[in-house]
């Protein structure tokens, strides 16, 4: 099995069902609704990981330059955080979302999926293989959140998507 290949088909479907679910949601939706951490909020956070996560360290990691500080940030408990002032529009977390999902194949190449150590401390003793896998972990919880949101809100969904760019329609 070529485990590069798969971790990429795995990266790229769990960030097109994350796309689905930011271009699914309306703009009353947005920058607020029932949850105490805003849609754009979530969305950002999770590509600013994969971003962030894709590098083989911390140090490789260069910010986006429409990076605003903080706004990675989910708080914890989700009531506790901050509100910010800008938050940023659908279009720029679509551009940010189009460079990462570009980046993913060069990203995987590069990477040494037999280090023991992730490079990122707080993940510290956490073999990159195994990282990569929390990483897609990572975007499918974030969109299942978001796909849950949209349900709840107005019965829209988020389809599928398999490693192959299918995605499954009813």
């Amino acid at each position: 099995m070529d485990i590069r290949r798969a971790l990429k088909g795995q990266y790229h479907a769990a960030l097109g069902m994350l796309r689905q679910a930011i271009e699914l949601c309306p703009d009353e939706l947005w920058n607020g609704g029932p949850a105490p951490v805003p849609f754009w909020q979530v969305a950002y956070h999770t590509v600013h990981a994969t971003d962030m996560y894709l590098q083989p360290t911390l140090e490789d990691f260069r910010r986006w330059e429409h990076h605003r500080e903080g706004y990675d940030d989910l708080p914890w408990p989700v009531d506790s955080g901050p509100k910010f002032d800008h938050p940023y529009a659908k279009a720029q977390i679509m551009e940010y979302w189009g460079l990462c999902d570009a980046s993913v194949d060069a990203a995987v190449d590069r990477l040494d999926l037999d280090a023991p150590d992730c490079g990122f401390p707080w993940h510290k003793g956490m073999p990159k293989l195994e990282h990569q896998l929390h990483n897609i972990r990572h975007i499918q919880h974030h969109a299942a959140l978001l796909a849950g949101r949209l349900r709840a809100a107005n019965g829209t969904d988020v389809r599928w998507v398999r490693s192959n760019g299918w995605m499954y329609t009813p």
